[in-house]
């Protein structure tokens, strides 16, 4: 008995460690729900975060396999057992839900639940989520439940740090959208500046062309070469503005699958040779993805305007738990000893910046003839 209450002690310790180390709303809630059921030991564990509808806006599971998720159906809503966490003050401990006057039945392909035990999580007077568990792995007293008044104990000390955890975490969403609202208001204006003044030369010079073509056919193709340069030009500008917007499709379909795309889309809009390849790469967390993306549209956009390449090779690979981003080009280099005016050209400091912003490193290989290779590298969540 001596032993238990450390052995606790450090099974709480991990599970707070480990929750501390995400920023991403669903990162947390992933790490709340499953440390929750490791801590107690639990067969079965949820967290929801309530919407303004009656339903909820996120419900993750663990202990369910992706298969029985997606056959289970849509997220529940808030009636029954579920409602009560998010209503009532309290810890619900049953020793069989399923007797519970409160209880309303499960879809089909939902596993069975017995004994429960479930916890709203609080941010002062308001329920942020709430926390259920089920089927606890131990021997169960006849007509009573597994889990214990210990138990609810050690899940009210996860939920006051989970309610810490998930503020913070939506904190840092909620300034990330700020700042990624500010971008795209200064991109809406460097787009006003730039493109549009172009695309202002671009139909003078056009009008130009137009009105020489009868009285003056060499000035009128020398108008129409200026009006294929600035097109191209305006082509630029946008190309630089697009690739710095982070894509909806990385979230829905992963850094792998967004990077392949990209990839493809340069590789038909330029006459430079673009490839992609990954090896073994896992999903990483949402900042680490993002700062990957970042960095290798920065990096194949020097490429292509500035290097005179070629062929580009993107590469991303498993290394540990974490990922090794790859660009290399055949274009004509620069010293890296200049890396002051290199690295102000060619946003290697906004590069390294977002490296070492997710715990990563980024180095940065070239000389005058040779091409160049960037390569970042990102720990595991």
């Amino acid at each position: 008995m001596s032993h238990g209450p450390r052995t606790g002690l450090a099974a709480v310790s991990t599970a707070l460690l480990a929750m501390s180390r995400h920023l991403e709303v669903r990162d947390v809630l992933k790490t709340i729900v499953a440390s929750a059921r490791e801590l107690l030991g639990a067969q079965y564990a949820a967290l929801g975060v309530p919407d303004d509808h009656g339903g909820f806006a996120q419900f993750v599971v663990d202990g369910v396999s992706e298969e029985q998720w997606k056959a289970i159906g849509p997220l529940p809503r808030q009636h029954g057992i579920l409602a009560a966490m998010l209503h009532e003050p309290g810890p619900q401990r049953l020793a069989d839900v399923r007797r519970d006057p409160r209880f309303e039945g499960w879809p089909t392909a939902h596993p069975e639940l017995a004994d429960f035990l479930g916890l709203p999580i609080r941010d002062g007077d308001e329920v942020i989520g709430a926390l259920y568990l089920a089927n606890k792995d131990c021997p169960k007293p006849d007509g009573g439940c597994g889990f214990t008044e210990d138990d609810e104990e050690l899940l009210g000390i996860l939920a006051q740090h989970a309610a810490i955890a998930l503020t913070n975490a939506r904190l840092y969403e909620r300034s990330r959208e700020l700042t990624i609202a500010e971008e795209r208001s200064r991109l809406a204006h460097e787009l006003h500046d730039a493109v549009s003044q172009k695309l202002f030369s671009l139909r003078l010079t056009a009008q130009a062309a137009a009105r020489l073509v009868d009285r003056d056919p060499a000035r009128a193709k020398g108008e129409l070469q200026q009006v294929a340069a600035l097109a191209a030009e305006a082509a630029d500008e946008l190309r630089a503005a697009v690739v710095e917007l982070r894509p909806a499709a990385l979230d829905e379909d992963g850094l792998v699958a967004t990077l392949r795309t990209q990839v493809q889309v340069l590789d038909r809009a330029h006459c430079a040779r673009v490839t992609f390849t990954a090896h073994g790469v896992r999903a990483l967390p949402a900042a680490q993805e993002e700062a990957l993306l970042r960095v290798a549209q920065e990096a194949l956009h020097n490429a292509l305007r500035h290097s005179g390449a070629k062929l580009v090779a993107v590469t991303l690979e498993r290394r540990g738990s974490g990922a090794v981003l790859r660009i290399g080009d055949d274009g004509i280099g620069f010293d890296p000893r200049l890396v002051r005016r290199a690295g102000r050209h060619l946003g290697l400091v906004s590069m390294r910046d977002r490296a070492s912003g997710v715990g990563g490193g980024l180095t940065v290989q070239s000389a005058p003839g040779e091409g160049t290779v960037i390569e970042m590298e990102v720990p595991g969540g």
